[in-house]
């Protein structure tokens, strides 16, 4: 087979792009036909575990994952040869067919392009083999002129694929209509050919209050806007960049108010997803003591630099007020990074959690100096101690919690969930130690109501949400679904298929 190729780039990151693309994957896979995603490059802290070469697992951003569980696809780390995940403002872990290269994450940006474009061109070529669609997601905009000449997202994996382009705006943002123009504008001669039509996304209001610019940007183009989506916020996929609700969240009368920590490095925040559809659950995104507040449950998330974390948590008396809250015996759950906060010691031997001095520069709450590579002090909440080791566990897994102390993660006793784990940190037992739910997996404190597990996708496990909450979360495939039905019905009559030649 050789694929028909759709790409869908963006004005902006943000714009719409991972869920149109995610879209269009369910609707050719409704089509019969044989559909697998692509993104060059993602950045993201949000990643899954999948298969990788020679049946090792690796990970993909979790935008492409859930593109691939929409085309009816195993998810494959083909799907996203490269991720990004920041660990600063200027640094980012680069990980490439699904393993961190520590290599590769030295190199400048620009410096990197090349090196990796034989294996993104590889990746692609094997996929498009196999397969009867492509759905190609682009990087932030097309038209940023000072990164093109290292291009490896947007143009040149569009030549590479011969796509056909949608490219996607936020209206809701404001200069949506400039925003096209201007990235159509900027793009090569030859390049703008392949973009087949212009989309609105995320419209409120009257549409006839749009004419008659639509009309208008096709005199300037020659390209028609082939489709006006409304604002959905509750279409039930997670966004793929940064907290997607800031905005405090429950629906029906509020019976549990969750407040999950939105700390700069934030990772695999996409778990918390199904928090947002349980009936009385309030989830709060908490960057102050205020907004902790008055919450029965505080969650410390994923982290991808869990001492620099740590120290923004202490800069803004986070800390103390998650101590205060467990003092008080409320519920604290941790995972991943935020297990290893919950611990006393965090110590960085390799330098690996996050950019380098940052660990260094948090020891001045530990037991070392400024510069120093010092174990880092924890929170104290679990008698437990972190080193980060060289080789990153990248692997889906299972635990069974088993032994759970009465108090609020008790209904959680005998509960066997699947997830996975993306960390650096070994964490053992100090002291007299805390009560093991699962072997290196998952530690208790002797009160009961501190609970911190390795394992992400918690929320996701059906028997976990029943369990806790006697809920049930949105399948999947009704979520792709619905996101299909949506685009279909909104877009211009047989442009999808058209975009194929079929």
């Amino acid at each position: 087979m050789t694929a028909r190729c759709v790409m869908v780039l963006g004005t902006t990151s943000g714009a719409g792009k991972s869920w149109l693309a995610t879209a269009l994957c369910r609707h050719y896979a409704r089509r019969g036909l044989s559909v697998a995603p692509f993104k060059a490059q993602n950045m993201s802290n949000n990643a899954r575990v999948v298969a990788g070469p020679g049946g090792a697992e690796g990970e993909i951003g979790s935008a492409q994952y859930f593109q691939a569980l929409a085309a009816r696809a195993e998810p494959d780390v083909r799907m996203n040869p490269l991720l990004l995940k920041p660990e600063a403002d200027t640094r980012s872990q680069v990980v490439l067919l699904g393993r961190a290269s520590a290599e590769l994450s030295a190199l400048p940006w620009r410096g990197r392009s090349e090196l990796v474009w034989p294996a993104i061109a590889a990746a692609f070529d094997e996929l498009r083999a196999a397969h009867d669609v492509i759905v190609i997601e682009g990087a932030g905009s097309p038209a940023e002129i000072n990164l093109m000449a290292s291009d490896i997202v947007n143009l040149r994996v569009a030549r590479h694929a011969d796509a056909r382009c949608l490219l996607v705006t936020d209206i809701d943002r404001g200069g949506a209509f400039a925003h096209l123009y201007g990235t159509w504008a900027l793009l090569p001669e030859a390049d703008r050919a392949r973009i087949a039509g212009f989309v609105l996304n995320r419209f409120r209001g009257d549409a006839g209050l749009l004419a008659p610019a639509p009309e208008q940007l096709r005199a300037l183009t020659g390209i028609p806007v082939v489709a006006t989506l409304p604002m959905w916020r509750e279409h039930g996929l997670p966004e793929e960049d940064g907290v997607f609700d800031d905005r405090t969240h429950a629906a029906g009368a509020v019976t549990l108010t969750v407040a999950v920590i939105a700390w700069p490095r934030i990772s695999n925040l996409d778990e918390f997803q199904p928090l947002r559809n349980v009936p009385g659950l309030r989830l709060v995104w908490a960057r102050s003591p205020a907004e902790l507040a008055g919450a029965d449950w505080i969650v410390l998330p994923g982290s991808k630099a869990s001492a620099a974390d740590l120290a923004w948590m202490r800069a803004r008396g986070l800390d103390a007020a998650v101590a205060r809250h467990a003092a008080d015996g409320g519920a604290v759950l941790g995972i991943c990074g935020g297990l290893q906060m919950l611990g006393d010691w965090l110590h960085d031997p390799h330098g690996v959690d996050g950019a380098p001095g940052v660990n260094a520069g948090a020891a001045a709450v530990g037991e070392g100096g400024a510069g120093s590579n010092a174990p880092v002090a924890g929170l104290g909440l679990l008698p437990l101690a972190t080193t980060f080791a060289r080789d990153k566990t990248v692997r889906r897994s299972r635990l069974r919690l088993d032994g759970i102390a009465p108090g609020p993660w008790a209904a959680l006793d005998g509960i066997e969930a699947g997830g996975y784990e993306i960390h650096h940190g070994v964490t053992r037992a100090t002291g007299a130690g805390p009560r093991e739910i699962a072997p290196g997996l998952a530690w208790q404190n002797a009160a009961g109501n501190v609970l911190g597990c390795y394992l992400h996708g918690l929320f996701e496990d059906a028997a976990v949400l029943a369990a806790l909450f006697g809920a049930r979360a949105r399948a999947p495939d009704a979520v792709f679904d619905g996101l299909a039905d949506f685009v279909e019905r909104h877009a211009t009559p047989g442009l999808l298929d058209a975009l194929i030649g079929a």
